[in-house]
């Protein structure tokens, strides 16, 4: 009788402790079962019989495929359009007019969108400032969004989504931003096209330095995954990508006061977010 393949307890904490040094992410001991099954996919995935075999491969593969291909599977990407949709009224209520107001050149206002996930939030954020920003018109941006799940960054690109991604948006910018294909909505080519997406470990310091020079950064329910070592790592890193002046939004349930000192706290009308200060300290 054949022997099903198991992950002791020994092995979880030999994955976890690699996979948090690899991607910043610590899976607590409740998230057991969700890890033990998609270690065990991959398992079988890639044939091997033993948590030893996988683990090896996981380490050692010269192309860093399966590490990859593992990654795509622990991420969670569940989002919607216009989430916390406050923020954006702050971006183009009040962030952006501070931007704009001390710019004393033309180069385009830069916003990072990260992670992206399947890409609701870089589009919703285009269509914000479409809709809502009448100095768009006056100004370049440029929309970057990243994200470290290859797969994800795939399903972005194409802008398919379901009627429970797009249950926030209005029905008149349904039909101006998306075009029916089947029984999904695609967003349409030219805002697709307004929106660069690239891959990034945020945990990975050669990857973050290729990330620089933002005006506004959108780091949503993200650091709630990392501990409190990677948020500060991670909050640092944001900082060095951000402009003097530059703002970062995180989500509700996240204070950068209680991650690093770096950040002033600005309160505006529509949100509070957090500010790199316009000279050192």
């Amino acid at each position: 009788m054949l022997n099903h393949p198991r992950i002791s307890d020994e092995d979880f904490q030999k994955f976890r402790e690699f996979f948090y040094r690899k991607t910043g992410m610590l899976f607590e001991d409740g998230k057991r079962y969700f890890v033990d099954k998609r270690l065990l996919e991959r398992m079988a995935a890639t044939d091997n019989e033993t948590f030893r075999g996988y683990f090896t491969l996981l380490r050692f593969q010269a192309s860093g495929a399966e590490l990859q291909a593992l990654i795509n599977l622990m991420t969670v990407n569940e989002t919607y359009f216009f989430r916390e949709e406050y923020q954006f009224q702050c971006l183009v209520g009040s962030m952006l007019t501070e931007i704009v107001t001390r710019r004393t050149s033309n180069k385009p206002i830069r916003i990072w969108s990260v992670p992206s996930s399947s890409g609701e939030e870089p589009y919703g954020i285009a269509i914000y400032l479409l809709e809502h920003w009448p100095l768009l018109r006056q100004w370049d941006v440029e929309i970057i969004s990243s994200d470290i799940d290859t797969q994800i960054l795939k399903q972005a690109k194409q802008g398919l989504y379901s009627d429970r991604a797009l249950q926030h948006v209005p029905e008149p910018l349904l039909k101006k931003y998306f075009q029916r294909v089947g029984t999904q909505y695609q967003v349409r080519q030219t805002l697709r096209e307004a929106v660069e997406f690239t891959q990034v470990n945020v945990s990975d310091s050669a990857d973050m330095r290729s990330h620089r020079h933002f005006d506004v950064i959108f780091c949503r329910n993200l650091l709630i995954y990392f501990d409190d070592i990677s948020r500060k790592k991670t909050a640092e890193s944001f900082f060095d990508a951000l402009n003097p002046g530059g703002f970062i939004c995180l989500g509700h349930s996240e204070a950068m006061s209680r991650i690093s000192p770096l950040f002033d706290i600005r309160r505006f009308p529509e949100a509070i977010v957090y500010q790199k200060p316009l000279e050192a300290r």
